[in-house]
């Protein structure tokens, strides 16, 4: 049986500080591998695929291995799979190589992301309050201070290998430290169910708004810019500053946000998030100047910050099927609209405009507004 108190809450949050500083490892070293292996634009993009592939095959098997055996032996077995692959990124010698490597890092990083949000579905329900937005801020903290530290690093002239090598070793302690403290039974109706469940009900409805939330940050992530430059005329320099603006403004949220759903309720606070979002995606469109464009990005990560930790909760207290598969199963979706969110952008872009693109996300949040009472319910 699982005892669940302060130091179990706190290993949870080293465990996605763990995730955060792994996922952050990538991005910097994009410029070195295309430098270093002579990819064209084509080539990298095809790369880039290989990252979110290994996160999608290793997900759905990973409730599996949750309810089996318990989140501590998954959440430390890929998390020693992520340091050992991380550095690779840097020295991959071939292309095919490096894609191999990429699937194999998005393999392990899902695998953990699956199983650290099964920990703390389970840490936050036996603590009786709100914590899942202060668990997925702790990842945005560690994505700040990764991609920090990587950038610093690299600037200082650290070769591209040491400086993985060095965020390796910080997730790697991360996981020393929340080692002792992590759950390491599975939950016994779960042990004893069935091995896989198709998703349905309420866990299908809440993986499509996961989806849609999904897909919204990873258009910011590889959109913002080129609305910002191409739009609005900022200089390309600074285009940067919009998804710095979205990033910084959903970390404060999550880190509030435990105390706001506790005040609120998940259903008010899922209801003015996708308001908030979808007035920040429609400013960002109409706005007369980039400086007002800006306030659109802080609104999105402002309102979009505590929706996935709300949807991860209703996830894990539906009763439609067992919560460490139907966790399995949001993230799942989840990823899918982060791989399929700037690819749809770029199609609706290139027949029509990218400030229509954004409308339509804007109209996506509106929708997760709409479905609040029925997105943040606990049961189904």
């Amino acid at each position: 049986m699982n005892h669940v108190g302060p130091q179990q809450r706190l290993s949870t949050r080293l465990a996605f500080l763990a995730a955060g500083l792994a996922m952050s490892a990538w991005a910097p070293l994009v410029p070195f591998a295309k430098t270093r292996l002579a990819l064209g634009e084509a080539e990298l993009g095809l790369l880039l695929l290989c990252l979110g592939a290994g996160s999608l095959v290793a997900m759905p098997v990973t409730g599996i291995l949750t309810s089996r055996y318990g989140c501590r032996l998954v959440v430390l077995i890929s998390g020693a799979f992520t340091c050992l692959f991380v550095p690779g990124l840097a020295y991959a010698p071939t292309p095919l190589l490096l894609g191999a490597t990429l699937f194999a890092v998005g393999a392990s990083i899902g695998t953990l992301d699956v199983a650290m949000n099964v920990q703390a579905v389970i840490v936050e329900r036996e603590s009786g309050g709100s914590l899942m937005s202060g668990f997925h801020g702790l990842f945005s903290v560690g994505g700040f201070i990764g991609a920090g530290l990587m950038a610093l690093m690299l600037w200082a002239g650290m070769t591209p290998t040491a400086s993985a090598a060095v965020v390796a070793a910080l997730v790697a302690l991360s996981l020393i430290l929340c080692a002792p403290h992590l759950l390491r039974e599975p939950d016994a109706a779960e042990r004893d169910g069935p091995l896989f469940v198709v998703p349905h009900g309420a866990v299908i409805f809440i993986g499509a708004l996961c989806f849609l939330s999904f897909l919204a940050e990873g258009a910011i992530l590889d959109w913002s810019a080129l609305l910002l430059t191409v739009e609005q005329g900022l200089d390309a320099s600074r285009g940067g500053l919009g998804y710095a603006a979205f990033a910084i403004a959903m970390t404060i949220g999550r880190l509030t946000g435990d105390r706001v759903v506790r005040a609120l309720g998940g259903k008010r606070v899922l209801l003015l998030g996708g308001l908030c979002g979808a007035a920040g995606f429609f400013l960002s469109v109409l706005a007369s100047s980039a400086p007002l464009a800006l306030v659109g990005f802080v609104l999105i990560g402002l309102g979009a910050s505590n929706v996935v930790p709300i949807l991860f909760t209703a996830a894990g207290n539906q009763t439609s099927m067992p919560a460490s598969l139907a966790i399995a199963a949001v993230t799942t979706l989840g990823y899918a609209g982060i791989l399929a969110g700037p690819a749809m952008i770029g199609f609706v872009a290139h027949v029509s405009s990218l400030n229509l693109a954004f409308g339509g996300l804007g109209c996506f949040m509106l929708l997760i507004a709409a479905s609040a009472r029925l997105g943040a319910a606990r049961k189904a």
